[in-house]
């Protein structure tokens, strides 16, 4: 009877909890301070967005690597990165992190609520650790 509970709650776990495992073809990566997890296509890590958010990563961690790869930048920030990338990559897929922080610099600009830009832009922009 004790087996049965056993592999019972393992199958439960297994599937009310998140997979350990990307699936084929994407990556994790978790974001910001509260390292929020984002499964995006492993191809996206060749953009020059991620190529310079990858550059910011080692000059803020290091080459240290403890489990998963962590962007030093706002969640709100990046979600937005990922969301132009899903909605056009051949478009976007150009950008640096650089365009993108003046692309939404540039819209908080034109809208009536500037404060809102703190949500979407990097940790921390151009610092050298």
């Amino acid at each position: 009877m004790m087996r049965w509970r056993v592999i019972s709650h393992r199958r439960h776990h297994h599937h009310t909890s998140s997979p350990r495992r990307a699936p084929s073809g994407f990556v994790f990566v978790y974001v910001g301070q509260e390292r929020k997890r984002f499964v995006i296509p492993a191809r996206f890590l060749n953009l020059p967005v991620f190529a310079d958010l990858l550059e910011e990563t080692e000059e803020v961690f290091g080459l240290r690597c403890s489990g998963g790869l962590l962007l030093p930048c706002e969640v709100a920030f990046f979600s937005n990165i990922v969301k132009h990338l899903e909605k056009d990559e051949h478009k976007y897929g150009k950008l640096s992190l650089e365009d993108f922080v003046n692309m939404v610099s540039d819209l908080a600009s034109d809208s009536s609520c500037k404060e809102g830009i703190v949500a979407f832009t990097p940790l921390l922009q151009k610092a050298r650790v």
